[in-house]
């Protein structure tokens, strides 16, 4: 079966160092894997201020 170069060196790298991928779990958690609070992500939605359908020129262009 053919495996690319790439998939080559990601199975040695993972080889060589094991705890690569317990490190890259740890800092997908710290970044992105957090608790959610709806009623915070309701108040920015209501909090929302729309775009100006046109941004070159101001409301009150005349």
């Amino acid at each position: 079966m053919y495996e690319s170069d790439l998939t080559r060196f990601l199975a040695e790298l993972k080889q060589r160092n094991p705890a690569l991928e317990d490190a890259q779990r740890e800092g997908r958690a710290r970044l992105w894997d957090r608790p959610q609070d709806p009623d915070a992500a309701r108040r920015f939605g209501e909090a929302r201020v729309p775009p100006q359908p046109y941004v070159y020129y101001p409301k009150d262009f005349t």
